[in-house]
Order: C-alpha cells, then structure tokens, then sequence
C-alpha cells in the first residue's frame, strides 16, 4: 500500500501569484471579497489589478445555495455598486450551467441494468435528486 502523504514534500507554494483576501459585508445581502495581488514581501504588486468578487446566497427547494462572481471594478466603491449586476449574471451563468447539465443528462442513453445514481429504472422514482422529486436546480 502506498503511502497517502508521499507526495506532501513536493507540494510548493506559488511565490509567484501571491493574493491577499480581504471580505467586505453589510450583514445583510452579501459580501464582496477583494483580491489584493502581493508581492513575497506582503507589499501590493502594483503590476496586478486587485479582483473583487460577489458573494451571496439564494434560497431553493433545497434549501440555500452560494453564488459567487465577478465584480468589474477598480475601487470598493464601484464594486459596491456593481454587486447587485454581478451576482444577477452569476445567477445567470449558474442557472444556464444548470441546464446544460439537465441537457446532457437527458441525452445520456440509459441501458437495462446501468446505474442510476441510486437505483431503479427511468420512471421509477429512484436515482432523484431534491427532496419531492426533481433536479434542485429546477426554478419554480
């Protein structure tokens, strides 16, 4: 049997693409997480543009769900105002990934006998996802 930590000694840290994270919120809706580039020395790298991302929560049949995206921003202040925008197209893109997930699902040729992800044939209530039947992605 190999040894399951064999490889942590060749584990190396990215000098080279050094982030600190800073996390605005207002308790409320949301937070908007700043991605400050730095240099090894901890000081900015003025050669990198600081990132800023949305980060919520949406309520579903299943219960809530983390959304995260990208804020266009140069400054807190425009991030703070281009949240709303951001997690909108999050939403967007995770609900678009969602379906093309149930696309492809649906597309799949299903074979007597073949796993179901839980069991039973199409039709038979087995395999479901999302507690009364149904993908937790379907919008209601």
């Amino acid at each position: 049997m190999s040894d399951p930590f064999g490889n942590l000694d060749n584990i190396q840290f990215n000098a080279a693409d050094l982030w600190r994270e800073e996390v605005y919120t207002d308790r409320t809706v949301g937070s908007i997480r700043v991605m400050v580039p730095v240099t090894e020395e901890g000081d900015p790298d003025l050669n990198r543009k600081t990132e800023y991302f949305a980060q919520t929560q949406v309520m579903t049949g299943s219960g809530p769900l983390p959304v995260e995206g990208p804020i266009e921003a140069d400054s807190l202040k425009s991030a703070i105002a281009g949240f709303g925008k951001a997690t909108k197209a999050a939403v967007e893109e995770m609900i678009e990934r969602a379906r093309e997930m149930q696309r492809e699902a649906a597309n799949q040729i299903v074979t007597p006998g073949q796993a179901m992800g839980g069991g039973g044939m199409p039709g038979q209530g087995g395999g479901q996802m999302g507690g009364q039947g149904g993908n937790p992605f379907t919008l209601r």
